[in-house]
C-alpha cells in the first residue's frame, strides 16, 4: 500500500511541480558553476548505498559530509544554497528516488555514505529496514537541530508506529514546518 501511495502522490507532484523544478535548475545553473543536480551517495535500505539527487546548494568542490561538520557552513554555500535549503528546494530532485523505489515519501532521512555513527545506530535498532524518507518523524521533531541518539530514538518511534495515517500525519507536519522554515541550520 505504501508503495502504491508514494507513486500516485510522486507522479501527481511531479506533473504539478514540472515547472518550479525546471525554474530552481535554471536558477542554480544561472548563479554558479557546476551542475544543477548534486548526486549525494546515501544508505538505503538495509544498508544499501544508492545515489540521491538534490538540486546543489553548495559550491562545487565542498567536501561530501553533513553540513554541521563543515567548519564554516556559510561559506560553501551557492549564491542562493541558503533559499534553497530553509525553502526545501533542494529536496525537489528527491522525487526522483521515490519513483524509482529508493526511497519513500516518509521515513527516515538516508544517511550520507560517511555518517557511520547514524548508519551503526539505525543498524543496531533496525532502523536499517526501513526504505529511507523525504521526510521523517524526526524531521517533524527537530530537524538538523537534533543529535544523532535523538534523531534514532524518534526513527525507532516511526519503525514501530508506522501505518499510512502516521504518515499522512508527518506529511502534513513536514508541510507545516516547511512554510514556517522550522529546524533548519543552515
Amino acid at each position: 500500500m505504501k508503495r502504491v501511495f508514494d507513486i500516485f502522490l510522486g507522479s501527481l507532484a511531479a506533473l504539478i511541480l514540472f515547472m518550479p523544478v525546471l525554474l530552481v535548475a535554471m536558477a542554480v545553473r544561472l548563479t554558479s558553476k557546476g551542475p544543477a543536480l548534486y548526486w549525494s551517495d546515501r544508505v538505503g535500505r538495509n544498508n544499501v548505498i544508492f545515489k540521491m539527487p538534490k538540486f546543489r546548494s553548495m559550491r562545487v568542490g565542498t567536501p561530501a559530509v553533513a553540513t554541521h561538520l563543515l567548519v564554516d557552513a556559510s561559506s560553501h554555500l551557492t549564491p542562493i544554497g541558503s533559499f534553497l535549503r530553509k525553502s526545501s528546494f533542494d529536496e525537489l530532485p528527491q522525487l526522483w528516488s521515490i519513483l524509482t523505489g529508493d526511497m519513500s515519501f516518509v521515513g527516515p532521512r538516508p544517511a550520507l555514505f560517511n555518517q557511520l555513527d547514524l548508519i551503526s545506530l539505525r543498524t543496531k535498532h533496525g532502523v536499517h529496514t526501513l526504505v529511507p524518507g523525504l521526510t521523517g518523524w524526526a524531521q517533524v521533531n527537530g530537524r538538523d537541530e537534533l543529535p544523532i541518539p535523538d534523531k534514532v530514538k524518534l526513527d525507532v518511534v516511526y519503525l514501530q508506529r508506522r501505518s499510512l495515517w502516521f504518515d499522512v500525519r508527518i506529511l502534513w507536519l513536514t508541510f507545516v514546518k516547511v512554510l514556517r522554515r522550522d529546524g533548519v541550520s543552515h
